[in-house]
């Protein structure tokens, strides 16, 4: 397997069983609604339909999450999540999240990558926007509390995977 990508000083890898309770203590710091439970992290570290990763600066130094799905038979993955701790916004751990989520669709040969995202999150959809995804739909009431999502989308060049 080829090393996971890194913007700066970030280093992104593959979740471990260890890192379930800081998981789970950044879902529920991060999220109002809409927040994954310690089971659903838990089944997703052994699936192979789901990749979380983990953003560091160091082995111990936990940042900041992202979930990616995966369907059989489908060339579509899906960013289900993607969280970081406030203190490591705008330091590069969204980006190395994303890049890291685009090398897993990549491995799993995916031909593009999906997401939501709250229509007011406009840091997110910045970041987005700057990394190539395109808008290519909305979803009304998408979320547990009512709020809309706009939906994005990325093709994934195959010839980098």
């Amino acid at each position: 397997m080829s090393p996971t990508p890194a913007t700066a000083a970030v280093r992104v890898r593959r979740a471990e069983l260890s890192d379930l309770d800081d998981l789970v203590a950044l879902e529920e710091a991060t999220f109002d609604s809409d927040r994954m439970s310690r089971a659903q992290y838990r089944r997703h570290l052994d699936s192979d339909t789901a990749r979380v990763l983990v953003a560091s600066a160091n082995r111990r130094r936990f940042l900041g999450t992202a979930v990616v799905l995966f369907r059989k038979g489908s060339s579509v993955a899906r960013l289900y999540s993607i969280a970081s701790k406030p203190e490591a916004r705008g330091k590069g751990v969204g980006s190395a999240l994303i890049e890291g989520a685009e090398a897993a669709a990549r491995q799993h040969r995916c031909r593009s990558l999906r997401l939501e995202v709250r229509t007011e999150n406009h840091s997110a959809i910045r970041l987005y926007e700057r990394l190539g995804y395109h808008r290519i739909g909305h979803h009304e009431h998408y979320y547990q509390d009512g709020s809309h999502a706009w939906r994005y989308e990325k093709l994934l060049d195959a010839a980098s995977a």
